[in-house]
């Protein structure tokens, strides 16, 4: 999930923090907007020292309908500590790849986009002083409200915009306590926002269902034998009980020793796609790696498999492409670097890594809150079997009507030939499943991905 593996490109940039307490300068722009209205971006304090850094595109195919208002999606990251901004943005969905050029793919085509480098220290985003890193993720809900306050309350525009929270990985459990909180200052008059949903992508909503899935799942496909199967099971047991226990830290270092166990028992595994070695798909890394316990995904050479094309550092390196020319121009303080504080994101929000979070999923849909749950076939870490499980242990009380209804298949273009998701839905609980995809669904299947996010925002553009 982009947790708990480290990238290449953070072994330049985990720095002694000393060299990262940041001075603000107070000359940097709190916003910035193009000529056109096409992009915006900046700063926003969330707290005193504590500065997270947003950028929004305004989509060509934006339509003035009153009957249908055009929607708006905001994009979290996973990790803890992974960047939208850079991440999401320029690998997956945002209107460029990492050379810079227009993705066919991209999910402008159905709404705008705002990515965030959320919590503070991810990204661009950054904070003054090392006590000021978000310890929960309801702490990350807080800061991402008053966010949402500073970009909100001053755009009519905007206000007339349902906003979808989507988020990947670690991001769906900041997604659902982000929206919860963002209700309760919509219903206190503190923020002008329409919420039109969450969507949770292959998202660490319950870490005990997912650590228990993955033995039985890898010995289903060979990955494990049965030896592998009884030591992860044993190990995933004892993570339940820690859990159980309230032991959330002790948990997450059990967590990190149960994936040490499935590497060295499957030969190096993929946590991102099981059909693959963790050789094979760049945002796999190391045990050792694992241990030293930074959040952060890195696939650009995943992506160039898809792609014959070079990102302006010449080797596809992301961190090339955000800490030269975007850097300059976000306008962003010279003694920032992209990423630089993501290593501490994680360690501070080790304790609260492992807590679930299906109460807060249960939580939006009893107040009516669209929720969509999407997940692709060969994740791992993320595991459908997992999301299953935790889906089947909602107490909303449309869940059992929804667990008996048929799925439908899902096509892509005027191919009929070649099933590429199922779906069903019921009142506000929406699910997906697709197929021949990873952890990193729009990258493996941007069609079907596309035809999705126009069925969850239903966007005036959804059948173009």
């Amino acid at each position: 999930m982009e947790m708990g593996r480290k990238s290449h490109l953070q072994v330049s940039l985990v720095l002694p923090f000393s060299l990262l307490i940041l001075l603000f300068l107070p000359g940097i722009a709190t916003s910035f907007r193009t000529h056109d209205g096409s992009e915006s971006w900046g700063y926003v304090q969330v707290r005193p020292k504590a500065h997270m850094f947003w950028l929004y595109y305004r989509s060509p195919n934006r339509v003035h309908d009153p009957t249908k208002p055009w929607p708006i999606i905001l994009w979290l990251q996973g990790g803890p500590g992974a960047s939208g901004v850079g991440l999401g943005n320029f690998e997956e969905v945002g209107p460029l790849d990492l050379s810079l050029k227009p993705r066919n793919s991209t999910w402008l085509q159905k709404a705008d986009l705002l990515f965030v480098d959320y919590p503070v220290g991810t990204g661009y985003s950054f904070v003054e002083d090392e006590s000021l890193f978000v310890k929960t993720d309801v702490e990350a809900a807080t800061d991402g409200t008053t966010l949402l306050m500073e970009i909100f309350n001053r755009n009519e525009t905007l206000q007339q915009s349902p906003l979808f929270i989507v988020a990947e990985s670690y991001g769906g459990k900041f997604a659902v306590t982000l929206a919860l909180s963002a209700l309760k200052a919509i219903e206190a008059g503190k923020l002008k926002l329409k919420l039109g949903g969450v969507a949770l992508g292959d998202s660490w909503i319950s870490p005990e269902d997912f650590t228990s899935s993955w033995g039985p799942l890898l010995k289903d496909v060979s990955r494990l034998d049965n030896t592998g199967l009884q030591k992860s099971n044993s190990l995933a047991e004892q993570i339940k009980k820690e859990l159980e226990a309230g032991n959330f830290s002790q948990a997450t270092d059990s967590w990190s020793e149960l994936e040490d166990l499935i590497s060295q028992y499957s030969n190096n595994v993929d946590f991102y796609n099981f059909l693959l070695d963790s050789g094979q798909d760049p945002v796999s890394l190391t045990a050792s790696e694992l241990k030293q316990g930074v959040a952060i995904k890195r696939y650009s050479r995943y992506l160039h498999t898809f792609r014959d094309s070079h990102s302006p550092g010449g080797d596809g390196d992301i961190d090339s492409l955000m800490n030269g020319v975007l850097k300059k121009k976000f306008n962003i303080p010279n003694n920032v670097s992209w990423g630089g504080q993501s290593s501490f994101v994680f360690d501070a929000l080790r304790g609260d890594f492992m807590r679930p979070r299906i109460d807060e999923v249960d939580q939006l849909l009893a107040k009516g809150v669209n929720v969509t749950v999407y997940n692709g076939q060969l994740d791992l870490i993320c595991a459908t079997k997992g999301t299953s499980a935790w889906v089947e242990k909602l107490k909303w009380d449309g869940i059992k009507s929804f667990l008996e209804m048929d799925r439908t298949p899902l096509y892509c273009g005027d191919d009929r030939t070649s099933t590429k998701a199922f779906t069903k839905s019921y009142k506000n609980l929406h699910f997906f499943w697709i197929l021949k995809a990873g952890h990193f669904v729009p990258v493996d299947q941007p069609c079907v991905a596309l035809t999705m996010v126009g069925s969850i925002t239903q966007s005036p553009s959804a059948t173009k």
